[in-house]
């Protein structure tokens, strides 16, 4: 199945979910730079030229390919009520049958940490994911201290599934993870 990057935009209540374009790459930068100190503990190493032009170039090229061979899908997250990029949200390593499954990655910048956002659009991705890619299954994993992101996804239905042994590399060294999964709903055709 071929979904269209560029017309997909999935809404909630408070936010919108779409495909990065060319033009967000300011709001990009400028949330991501804003947001180093509080982002680099939780993801792999930054690129020495971390957010800038060739940085956002590279990894909107790298998105682009990825979204049209149905392998991953990357979406920014914008407020609702000024456009405000608040985070961005992907579904990767995407499965097809019989798994027809993917794993789930997430970052919010600093400043909207603590209202709902993540929680909501996690919830809203998930929903897209079952009804639109036709998903079974959708993992995530995160690091045994970061609550946050375990109350994320213990507040969408993730349940926590097992550990694993050096499972990424998070910044500049191989970490532990805690393993979460959510299976589709019954009354989710």
């Amino acid at each position: 199945m071929v979904i269209a990057m560029r017309d997909t935009l999935i809404t909630s209540e408070r936010l919108v979910l779409m495909a990065p374009r060319r033009a967000d790459f300011e709001d990009w930068s400028s949330i991501r730079t804003a947001s180093r100190s509080h982002l680099e503990p939780w993801e792999p190493r930054w690129p020495t030229d971390a957010n800038s032009k060739a940085d956002w170039t590279r990894r909107l090229r790298a998105w682009t390919v990825a979204w049209k061979e149905g392998r991953a899908y990357v979406f920014l997250i914008r407020r609702v009520s000024d456009n405000a990029l608040v985070g961005g949200a992907s579904l990767t390593h995407v499965r097809a049958w019989p798994a027809s499954s993917a794993s789930l990655g997430y970052w919010l910048g600093a400043d909207f940490e603590g209202q709902g956002y993540m929680r909501e659009a996690v919830s809203t991705l998930c929903g897209w994911a079952f009804g639109r890619l036709g998903l079974w299954r959708i993992e995530a994993g995160t690091l045994a201290e970061n609550d946050r992101s375990r109350q994320v996804l213990e507040s969408v239905g993730f349940t926590e599934e097992g550990y694993a042994r050096a499972y990424l590399e998070i910044a500049g060294e191989r970490r532990d993870h805690v393993l979460f999964g959510l299976v589709r709903p019954q009354n989710h055709g």
